[in-house]
C-alpha cells in the first residue's frame, strides 16, 4: 500500500503516523495511505512567499503561458497512468477518468493560450481608461497586479485532475504561488499529477506545494495577501466564512458549493426532434457521468405537465441500459460512489426525497456492482423519481443527494412558473432549458438568470455540437448565487482576478499609460 507525500519547501515529506485510508470504492481495498503528521505548515507559507511569489512576478504573461503549456504536456502525457490511479482510487471508467484527467490537462493548455496572449507584461489593464479632468494631464485606469501571497487550493473528491488544474492555471497565470490540498480519500490521483509537474522540473521552486492530509494550522498563518479557493461542501464553506483568524485578516475566499441543477424542457419541444433528443441524451448522462458526483449534474427535471408520462418512459429506458460496477470489467458504463461516506449519505439523501416522490426507476440505494466482489463496493444504482407537486417538496430543492438521482417535476408549461420553481433551489452554478421557442426562452430568462452562474440553451440549432450542461468550460465562468457558495472561477482572463489585486492609478496619461504598459 502506498504511502502517499507532501510537497513542502522544496522536499517530498513521508508521515509516520496519523493516516488516513484511501480504498478501491469498487472492492473496498485499501490502496494507499496519507497524513500531514510532521509538516511544517509555517515553511510551507514562507516558502511559497519568499521563493515561488519573487520568482513568478517577476516573469511575464507569456513566460507564465510557457509553464501552463508545459504542465499540461506533463500531465497529458502521464494520462493512461493518472487514468488507471482513477480507477482504482475515485471507482471512475476510462470515459469518466478522462473527463477529470483531459479537463485538467486541457484547462492548462487553454490558460497558457489566455497567459501568451496578454503578452510580454505584467500587469493587467482592466478596461477602458478615462480622463479626470478638462484634459489628459489627470487621466484614470484600472489595472489588475499580482497578489503578493499564497493561493491556497482546496479541492473536493470528484475532480482531483480538474479541481486542482483549473485553480492553478488561474493562479500561476495570475503570478501566485500555490500550495494544493486534494480532498483526502481521492488524493492518490491529485498526489502523482502533481508529482509530475515537479518531476519534470516546470515551475520555480516554491511556485507548487502539495498537501496531502489535513490543513494543521495552514489556515491561521495566512495573511491578507492570500487567497484560499476551495470547492467542496457549502458545511466546509460555512467554516471557511466564520474562521476566525480568516475573517480577522480578510483572507480572499471564494467558494463553489453545493447545487441543486435543473433541466427543463420547453413546452414547444415535440417528440421525435433534435430539441427532445438532446434534452434525452444531456439528462440520462448528466445524471450518470462520473456517478452523478458532479457539482453540474442535474438533480430536478422539470417538464411539462401533459408530457411528463412519455419523457419519463424514455429516461426510464435510457437509465435502464447503464451498467453499473466495477470499471475493470468492460461491460460497466458506471462505476462506484467515491466512499463509504458518500454511499451512506446517498441513501440518507434518497430516504428524504423519498418521503416527497416516488421512486419509478432503481432503488435508490446500494446495488452488486458488476465485477464487484460479493457485498463489496459502494455501488449505487441510476434512480429517478418523480414528485406530483413541484411546489409542496422542500427537501427536493433543500437536500442534494450526490448520486446518479434526479426527481422529476411537473409545472404548467410556463416560464413564469419554471422560473419560479428553480429559484427554489436557493441559486445554482448551472440550469439547462431546452426550447426552440425564442419568446419562451426570453421570458424564463428574465426570471431565471439571476438565481444561477450559467444557463445553457439547448436547442435544434445546437444539438449537434452543444457538450452538455456539465462541462464547465474554461472560457466561460463557472460559479454561481446563492447555495452554489456565491464564487467565481474560470471564464477567460477574468478567472485571474481572483489571484490580482486590482488597482487604480490616477496621473497624466502619458505616466499611467507607460505604467500600465500601454504606452506601445
Amino acid at each position: 500500500m502506498k504511502t502517499l507525500r507532501s510537497y513542502i519547501a522544496g522536499n517530498w515529506h513521508e508521515a509516520s503516523e496519523g493516516f488516513a485510508t484511501l480504498v478501491d470504492p469498487s472492492t473496498e481495498e485499501p490502496v494507499a495511505r496519507c497524513s500531514t503528521a510532521g509538516v511544517d505548515f509555517g515553511a510551507a507559507v514562507a516558502w511559497a512567499r519568499e521563493q515561488g511569489g519573487p520568482a513568478l512576478r517577476a516573469l511575464t504573461f507569456a513566460q507564465r503561458g510557457q509553464l501552463l503549456r508545459a504542465m499540461s504536456g506533463a500531465l497529458r502525457e502521464g494520462r493512461n497512468e493518472l487514468l488507471e490511479l482513477s480507477r482504482i482510487n475515485n471507482g471512475t471508467t476510462m470515459r469518466d477518468g478522462n473527463f477529470d484527467v483531459g479537463g485538467g490537462s486541457g484547462t492548462l493548455g487553454f490558460y497558457a493560450g489566455v497567459a501568451r496572449g496578454l503578452g510580454d507584461r505584467s500587469v493587467l489593464v482592466d478596461g477602458d481608461g478615462v480622463q479626470l479632468t478638462r484634459d489628459e494631464s489627470f487621466w484614470g485606469q484600472h489595472v489588475l497586479v499580482p497578489r503578493h501571497g499564497v493561493a491556497v487550493l482546496i479541492n473536493a473528491f470528484n475532480f482531483p485532475v480538474w479541481g486542482f488544474a483549473e485553480k492553478a492555471a488561474c493562479a500561476l497565470a495570475a503570478g501566485m504561488p500555490m500550495i494544493v490540498k486534494p480532498a483526502t480519500a481521492t488524493a492518490l490521483v491529485a498526489e502523482r499529477a502533481v508529482e509530475m509537474v515537479i518531476e519534470a522540473g516546470i515551475l520555480p521552486p516554491g511556485a507548487l506545494q502539495l498537501l496531502c492530509g489535513r490543513t494543521g494550522d495552514l489556515l491561521d498563518r495566512l495573511g491578507p495577501q492570500d487567497v484560499l479557493a476551495f470547492t467542496g461542501s457549502a458545511d466546509t464553506a460555512r467554516i471557511f466564512r466564520t474562521h476566525a483568524h480568516l475573517v480577522g485578516v480578510n483572507v480572499r475566499l471564494n467558494v463553489e458549493a453545493d447545487s441543486l441543477n435543473a433541466a427543463v424542457l420547453g413546452p414547444d419541444v415535440a417528440e421525435d426532434t433534435a430539441t427532445m433528443g438532446l434534452f434525452l441524451k444531456d439528462v440520462a448522462r448528466e445524471m450518470t457521468q462520473k456517478t452523478g458526483q458532479k457539482c453540474t449534474a442535474v438533480r430536478r427535471i422539470l417538464v411539462p405537465v401533459e408530457q411528463l408520462a412519455r419523457v419519463r418512459e424514455q429516461l426510464i429506458e435510457r437509465l435502464t441500459k447503464v451498467v453499473t460496477g466495477n470499471p475493470a470489467d468492460e461491460s460497466v458504463g458506471m462505476g462506484p460512489l467515491a466512499t463509504a461516506a458518500q454511499l451512506e449519505d446517498a441513501i440518507t439523501g434518497t430516504a428524504e426525497l423519498t418521503a416527497e416522490a416516488a421512486a419509478v426507476f432503481g432503488a435508490g440505494g446500494r446495488v452488486e456492482g458488476v465485477g464487484s466482489p460479493t457485498g463489496k463496493g459502494y455501488s449505487f444504482g441510476p434512480t429517478l423519481l418523480e414528485a406530483t407537486d413541484a411546489h409542496d417538496v422542500d427537501a427536493i430543492h433543500r437536500r442534494e443527494v450526490f448520486a446518479p438521482l434526479a426527481t422529476l417535476l411537473p409545472y404548467d408549461g410556463s416560464a413564469v412558473e419554471a422560473a419560479e420553481i428553480v429559484a427554489m433551489g436557493g441559486g445554482t452554478l448551472v440550469n439547462s432549458v431546452y426550447s426552440d421557442d425564442q419568446a419562451w426562452l426570453g421570458s424564463y430568462l428574465a426570471g431565471a438568470a439571476n438565481t444561477t452562474g450559467r444557463i445553457y440553451l439547448g436547442s435544434e440549432s445546437s444539438a449537434g455540437a452543444a457538450p452538455g450542461s456539465g462541462v464547465a468550460l474554461p472560457q466561460t465562468m463557472h460559479g454561481g448565487p446563492g447555495r452554489a457558495g456565491g464564487g467565481e472561477e474560470l471564464g477567460g482572463a477574468a478567472g485571474m482576478r481572483l489571484y490580482m489585486q486590482r488597482l487604480a492609478l490616477q496621473g497624466s496619461r502619458v505616466m499611467v499609460d507607460a505604467v500600465a504598459g500601454n504606452s506601445d
